[in-house]
């Protein structure tokens, strides 16, 4: 019986890890279709908020994986609707509900985020492969 136990949530630990990767890249890859420094602003995020939840409790990682499920749809939606439109459009709007759930930290991060995305002048300088430095 022991060996069934642990056979199941060795197989269960690898499937879910398996998940999060699987949802970790494609949010990476849907990236590639941003202008190149909000794609760079947004990688760091991703990838700081995937390290950062790697020992959340399972509530938590319920929770961390639907959100980033979710924004890795509309993502894609938008991503697609982009193809045919030659024009892209990024972000939704956050409801009030929505931000009610969220805790002190989590609002500082979002308004951080904000402020990094609409500065004039990002501290980002990067350039696309082949653009004469």
């Amino acid at each position: 019986m022991y060996k069934d136990n642990t056979v199941k949530v060795s197989f269960e630990v690898m499937a879910h890890v398996s998940a999060v990767r699987s949802l970790y890249k494609r949010i990476l890859m849907l990236h590639r279709f941003m202008p190149i420094d909000l794609r760079a602003l947004g990688d760091q995020y991703v990838k700081d908020e995937f390290r950062r939840h790697k020992t959340a409790s399972g509530e938590e990682v319920t929770r961390f994986m639907t959100e980033w499920q979710n924004y890795k749809d509309t993502l894609q939606t938008q991503v697609l609707e982009a193809v045919g439109n030659k024009k892209l459009v990024f972000g939704a709007d956050l409801s009030e509900d929505k931000l009610k759930d969220f805790q002190e930290e989590q609002i500082g991060q979002l308004y951080e985020l904000m402020l990094e995305s609409t500065k004039p002048n990002r501290q980002f300088d990067i350039q696309e492969e082949g653009t004469p430095k």
